[in-house]
């Protein structure tokens, strides 16, 4: 058996970086740049010969030789990455790997979430989402048409309280995710203050963090990507199916609701995949028309966050910009933006 060796590398360091570079495209891999910690398997000779890497709760860019096969060298590293990621504060981890390598990462102490034909999703704790969601069960009287919004909200407009309004109306109990990431241009725990702010006067309405099982194009892995695969499309069918098969029954939803996308083409393909993915776990997908108000040409425009955002960026907060959202952010707006 070889001596192997483990230890982090330095990714400041361009020697260290260019050396794991190099190794994932040996294997037909991508380096990621949001990598935060990268974990090396060493032979005697001092060659690098296997590595792992995370980026927040997420493990990843794993890559070993074919010559450690049977060493459990990717056990070595997985054990090392859960130990660093710990030590920085993420204690529900995730991996998101091809379907053939199920065996490989629940021998590590991972276990499944959800399948799709071309990805796995496994997690740390065998019943870590369960014991999420069933908390958002306390103070709902209902398990009979529940229904479900997720939404960025960035920033909260007119258009998100229509839709909501909307669903509201044809259901006992609504839900409402909030993204969680912190990628957007306004942060997440401002996004989350307005939708409760906005929707307080709606009963049946109860706003939620989204947490870390719905699964945005900002995090999802890529690496193992062929570039002739659609990264959107696929991770669109991994979230929606760990939606519909996992945390839909928790809640007992039954209905989710979405605005129409005229324009984004990423967002219509996730509406499109939602077409197709839920009825088959019962669930029934509702696609509403966006709200619109006058352009500046006279004609319809459809209210959205992200001609918000273009209208902050080239005017700052005007008459228009306030139009455009409820009164809790406008109050936000003119209270950020002085």
């Amino acid at each position: 058996m070889t001596e192997l060796s483990i230890h982090e590398l330095s990714l400041g360091f361009s020697h260290d970086r260019q050396m794991l570079v190099e190794f994932l495209a040996k294997h037909h891999l991508n380096y990621e740049d949001d990598i935060e910690a990268a974990f090396g398997v060493f032979d005697s000779d001092d060659n690098l010969t296997g590595c792992g890497c995370c980026a927040g709760n997420l493990l990843k860019c794993f890559a070993v030789d074919e010559s450690l096969r049977g060493q459990n060298a990717l056990g070595s590293l997985v054990s090392r990455l859960v130990e660093n990621r710990f030590e920085a504060g993420h204690y529900d981890l995730f991996v998101i790997t091809r379907p053939k390598n199920k065996v490989l990462f629940t021998s590590c102490g991972f276990y499944p979430l959800a399948e799709t034909e071309a990805v796995l999703m496994l997690e740390n704790k065998k019943s870590g989402l369960d014991n999420y969601y069933k908390k958002f069960l306390a103070g709902t009287d209902t398990d009979e048409n529940v229904g479900c919004i997720v939404m960025n909200c960035n920033p909260f407009t007119k258009g998100h309280l229509a839709l909501i309004t909307y669903a509201a109306k044809s259901c006992s109990l609504l839900h409402i995710f909030v993204v969680e990431e912190n990628r957007s241009r306004f942060p997440f725990a401002d996004r989350l203050k307005l939708v409760r702010e906005g929707t307080d006067h709606l009963p049946n309405v109860i706003v939620h963090p989204s947490g870390p099982y719905m699964i945005s194009n900002a995090t999802f892995p890529t690496y193992f990507l062929k570039d002739d695969e659609d990264a959107a499309k696929i991770q669109s069918e991994l979230d929606i199916t760990l939606f519909a098969s996992r945390i839909a029954p928790i809640l007992h939803i039954t209905k989710r609701f979405a605005g129409e996308e005229p324009f984004d083409p990423v967002t219509r393909r996730y509406n499109e995949a939602m077409i197709r993915i839920l009825p088959k776990y019962g669930i029934s997908f509702i696609k509403i028309d966006r709200i619109t108000t006058e352009g500046p040409d006279g004609k319809p425009e459809v209210i959205s966050a992200s001609r918000v955002r273009k209208l902050l960026d080239e005017q700052g907060v005007t008459d228009e910009v306030l139009s455009l959202v409820p009164e809790c952010t406008a109050k936000y707006l003119k209270e950020s933006f002085k």
